[in-house]
């Protein structure tokens, strides 16, 4: 029975395609696992939207969204019908384009943010034997087809010939690039100690347990600043709060899509949305053991349960973030990126490689630690003093 439920979408899926002709069948099955990807995750958005507000009015003790539910209806839902409302709002409203913008381009950057971003999903295991494809290079092809994000990200700002949006995209790619770099060298470490780039294999590689503890590689030195790292620069490459300087509305009044209304503004936080769970998941599968269960006593529970279970974690991780920390300033964005996360990082692949050529036993966990807390303490010592904050003096006029 345990494996029935574990296997029921797979099941499901071979016998659908078993009604089709042998050699439409790849093709048949290929679309519905398309389909499905298609389904789901914008749905997770939808849901997010609401559950974010609902999370941000408790922490700012407010009311989050609480009244539409069923149109027509004086059913409520708790207010879960507001990304109905949201949706067909967005979807109506009048798509204004600048009279200078270029017309083409300011078209073509949100699909170009989207596409890629669903394309992220094709790699990514939700469970077991549940993956589009298993490509040798999956976690290459991950990171490649991600930065085409940056592509979209400027030619939304260049497209709407406004200078508060160029500058906006400007500030979003310099932050996109700079912490892309500690957000792959953060993933080497996996790759070295698995020895492959498949994401399917290297979930494989954490489905071992000790006694009732698993294998994840984020209960070791080096995963667990690996770890921490992904998530920082996965916060940032989200532009997720703090670090979201490219929407600053103080400053350059809400980013490279100041120009955008109607349905191409929406597409735009779904590519947003949807490219923080692809990054969420592939923290899932290169730290957290993936659909694996974190001890085998719940193994009962389906895989692709597990995957979901985690995403959501992580998920109500980044509002608890986004409704705790203030906004950052833009040098100290950058430079904690150059002078800390790629040293870090830098120094993260050292330690995996002298875990990994180290014998067995307590000498490697005491080594790695000290080299990680030592450098930890070295970078943000130094990171600390740079930025360590004066009394303020208040000058007036004479």
């Amino acid at each position: 029975m345990t494996e029935q439920l574990d296997q029921i979408f797979v099941n499901l899926l071979h016998w659908v395609v078993g009604y089709f002709p042998a050699d439409l069948q790849s093709f048949v099955s290929m679309m519905i696992a398309i389909s499905a990807i298609l389904v789901v995750f914008p749905q997770i958005f939808a849901l997010t939207t609401v559950i974010e507000r609902k999370g941000l009015g408790r922490i700012q003790n407010r009311y989050g969204p609480n009244r539409v539910g069923i149109p027509f209806t004086n059913i409520t839902l708790f207010g879960f019908g507001q990304f109905i409302a949201d949706g067909l709002k967005t979807l109506f409203k009048e798509d204004v384009v600048p009279r200078v913008a270029d017309h083409v381009v300011h078209f073509l950057a949100p699909l170009v943010l989207i596409v890629p971003v669903v394309l992220l999903y094709a790699v990514i295991p939700f469970g077991r034997n549940m993956y589009l494809t298993d490509m040798d290079a999956g976690l290459l092809f991950f990171f490649a087809v991600g930065a085409a994000t940056e592509l979209s990200v400027f030619m939304a700002g260049w497209s709407s010939r406004n200078k508060y949006s160029l500058l906006g995209a400007m500030r979003a790619v310099a932050q996109m690039i700079s912490y892309e770099v500690p957000l792959i060298l953060s993933a080497v470490t996996v790759v070295m100690i698995t020895g492959t780039l498949s994401l399917v294999k290297i979930v494989a590689a954490q489905g071992t347990y000790v006694g009732i503890f698993p294998h994840w590689f984020v209960f070791t030195p080096w995963g667990f600043a690996g770890f921490v790292l992904f998530v920082i620069a996965a916060t940032a490459e989200s532009n997720r709060t703090p670090f979201d300087l490219p929407e600053g509305e103080s400053e350059i009044i809400a980013g490279y899509y100041i120009e955008y209304s109607g349905f191409k503004f929406a597409n735009f936080f779904l590519g947003e949305y949807l490219g923080l769970f692809a990054i969420s998941s592939m923290a899932i599968t290169l730290f957290l053991g993936g659909w694996h269960a974190p001890t085998p006593l719940l193994e009962v529970v389906p895989s692709w349960a597990w995957f979901f279970i985690k995403l959501h974690v992580f998920i109500v991780f980044f509002i608890w973030v986004r409704g705790t920390l203030p906004r950052l300033r833009q040098d100290q964005l950058m430079n904690f990126a150059w002078k800390f996360m790629l040293p870090m990082a830098l120094i993260n692949i050292l330690a995996a490689g002298l875990w990994h050529f180290m014998p067995l036993g307590l000498t490697r966990w005491v080594v790695d630690g000290v080299i990680l807390f030592g450098s930890y303490m070295w970078l943000a010592s130094g990171f600390a003093a740079a930025y360590k904050p004066s009394q303020r003096v208040y000058r007036f006029a004479e």
